[in-house]
């Protein structure tokens, strides 16, 4: 570990590498100044029923990661891709899906809120329950009414879903920190593996009540994370799950989440893997993301000071060769504490060794070096 700009402040395990499978973690500050990951375990992902939601802490002041400990657990289902988010009542929230029948498209949107989370161990959860994803008749006419002729071979199948109720209530999965807006907007961002593409749940009361936005219809583009610019306009990057090669996929909102422009690729390659933006306190935006269209091998932190135009600046927290021998470095959450610094926690995977959660910390300056 090392300090200063010119390096990585820290960079490490929040435990061993072990066999079970430990991904998709997500990070929190607190307002006491602790750190929280969560992330879901389990012996696989949606085919196995054991998979449950665990958390560690990193207590403000300390170096030293506590303990694992259970924050969610359905029986006998898996529970996976959990989020945490302050909201603007400094309520702690925890959203995540269980899988209903060992497919991703079976997958129920739940969450737990807490005011009573700052002791150790797991929060005091006050609220629990389902959060109704319901896609009106607005849904279906935008599914149906894509005439981009590069969507004609699947436009069958995505109306087929969308006329169905259940089909597209059910599926909708969080990956990245929802957008809290000035206006106290909040634009949590969904996708379906089902579907293929993504849409936002909104609230403007705390999430006392949720709507839909419009789909962001597109092929492929999954797990948005979503910015806002100095003007207003909310920009949606995504996961590339289409046709290859590989980018990063963008969408623009200038109606605070409720519409979305066209889904278009940029020229940032993606393997189809998870990415997350997150604007910093100097107006710079950062983007952690596997920067390759071949593998999950490289983990780079880039930076741009054009509000996503460019990204002229960039680190990487992982950087193997690749090939057999190289790790998976993958689904990152990204957030900047209250002193400043940037937080990274990551899926960190080798063959050899097994599975962890990994963290890395640094000052903005890092980048510019």
């Amino acid at each position: 570990m090392s300090t200063g700009a010119s390096a990585m402040d820290r960079s490490d395990l929040i435990f061993p590498p072990e066999p079970w499978h430990n991904h998709a973690s997500c990070l929190v500050e607190l307002p006491n100044r602790d750190l929280v990951v969560c992330w879901y375990h389990g012996s696989g992902e949606r085919e196995a029923d054991d998979v449950l939601i665990e958390c560690a802490k990193l207590p403000a002041g300390t170096d030293q990661w506590t303990d694992r400990f259970l924050l969610a657990d359905t029986p006998g289902y898996p529970d996976c891709n959990p989020i945490l988010f302050l909201d603007g009542r400094a309520r702690l929230w925890l959203v995540y899906v269980t899988i209903l029948a060992n497919e991703w498209h079976t997958a129920l949107l739940k969450y737990h809120v807490s005011s009573d989370y700052r002791q150790a161990g797991p929060p005091r959860w006050e609220t629990s329950g389902v959060l109704h994803v319901t896609p009106g008749e607005e849904f279906s006419a935008a599914v149906g009414g894509v005439s981009d002729t590069d969507f004609a071979r699947i436009r069958t199948q995505w109306q087929s879903l969308a006329s169905d109720k259940l089909l597209r209530r059910l599926g909708w999965m969080p990956r990245a920190h929802p957008a809290l807006l000035d206006r106290g907007r909040i634009v949590l961002p969904l996708y379906s593996d089902g579907f293929g593409f993504s849409l936002m749940l909104l609230s403007d009361d705390n999430g006392e009540t949720w709507h839909t936005s419009s789909p962001l219809v597109s092929l492929g583009g999954v797990q948005p994370t979503v910015v806002q610019r100095r003007d207003g306009v909310l920009v949606a990057f995504m996961r590339d799950n289409g046709p290859s090669p590989g980018r990063v996929m963008r969408s623009e909102s200038r109606d605070l989440g409720e519409t979305w422009s066209p889904v278009r690729r940029t020229d940032i390659p993606n393997p189809g893997s998870g990415l997350e933006v997150t604007r910093l306190a100097s107006g710079a935006w950062l983007m952690i993301c596997n920067d390759v269209d071949d593998g999950r091998y490289r983990l780079a932190a880039m930076l741009s000071e054009d509000e996503g135009g460019t990204w002229p600046y960039r680190q990487y927290l992982e950087n193997d060769a690749p090939g057999p021998g190289s790790g998976s470095y993958s689904y990152p959450s990204a957030i900047q504490a209250q002193d400043g610094t940037i937080h990274v926690s990551y899926t960190y995977a080798r063959r050899d060794l097994g599975s962890a959660i990994k963290h890395a910390s640094f000052a903005e300056a890092w980048l510019h070096t």
